[in-house]
């Protein structure tokens, strides 16, 4: 790939990326919506590990309730996944006065996506990263960072494979722990298999990305035609790596197929995405067998 290829697509998913993605996380933090603007609900459905075998489960189950300390956290969980603001500040002051709360997990995996929200990106990892030291089955958090980290890397990242690695890392954690996750009560068969396949979606997303990072454009464009396959319409710029990882290897009909469903989303990727499909649907034609 060209130096302008790889400058054009990092300056494009710093952009748009985190954009597209914190609409997801907010929805599937807020509960069982899928969508933001349904995202009002207060069960997180998927990331924790309800399961018995989960250690924390068990001490949760021992350590006697405090009444204060539950209302509080209840009053955090209404708090709209659309308004980030507001949910980093109860988060943050939750925190303050619980510091040992057996809610601790669950605050820091809210405010994940919550800084995610507010492109407060380096509060964002740093928080994910507090939240799986206190629940390493978090997948939605996994996921999140496993999609987030190599859509920061640019030309100038200080060891940017340790952050690929990292990256590839988390993602794995998570593709390996979503399918085992138990559904909670309340929440339909269909809305769960809805939230398991967007945090797969995002989580083959960061594999894919790393993929391309590293060159290896034939196991990007397999992990990224996995995430669009999950969640068609959740992020403009899967279909965008995946028209220039296509492009790159000379797969010019499959890179303007990608580029135009990138140019279905408004924002701003559209006007260079509908300018790749053009170009590459060109170049398909000049390229096929006379």
């Amino acid at each position: 790939m060209s130096g302008n290829w790889r400058r054009g697509c990092e300056a494009a998913l710093l952009l748009v990326g985190m954009v597209y993605f914190s609409a997801n996380a907010a929805a599937q933090t807020g509960g069982a919506a899928s969508r933001p603007a349904a995202s009002t609900t207060t069960n997180k459905t998927v990331g924790r590990d309800n399961s018995p075998t989960n250690p924390e489960n068990s001490l949760e189950l021992i350590k006697p309730a405090d009444l204060k300390e539950e209302n509080a956290f209840s009053d955090f969980q209404r708090i709209s996944s659309e308004d980030p603001k507001k949910k980093i500040e109860k988060g943050k002051a939750f925190l303050e006065r619980y510091p040992l709360s057996h809610f601790k997990a669950q605050v820091y995996s809210a405010l994940t996506s919550a800084y995610l929200q507010a492109n407060q990106v380096d509060k964002m990892v740093e928080t994910g990263e507090k939240t799986l030291a206190l629940d390493p089955k978090d997948v939605q958090v996994l996921a999140m960072l496993g999609q987030t980290l190599p859509r920061l890397i640019t030309a100038s990242t200080p060891e940017p494979e340790k952050q690929l690695d990292k990256a590839e890392q988390y993602a794995k954690r998570a593709i390996e722990g979503t399918p085992a996750l138990i559904k909670p009560d309340g929440v339909s068969n269909d809305q769960f298999e809805k939230d398991k396949n967007q945090t797969l979606a995002i989580a083959h997303s960061g594999l894919g990305l790393v993929n391309f990072h590293r060159g290896d454009y034939a196991a990007a464009i397999a992990e990224l035609e996995q995430s669009v396959k999950l969640a068609p319409r959740s992020d403009p710029a899967n279909y965008y790596v995946l028209g220039v990882a296509n492009h790159n290897i000379s797969h010019f009909s499959e890179a303007a197929a990608a580029f135009s469903k990138c140019a279905e989303f408004q924002g701003s990727l559209q006007a260079t995405c509908k300018d790749g499909a053009e170009k590459d649907k060109a170049a398909a034609q000049t390229n096929s067998p006379k």
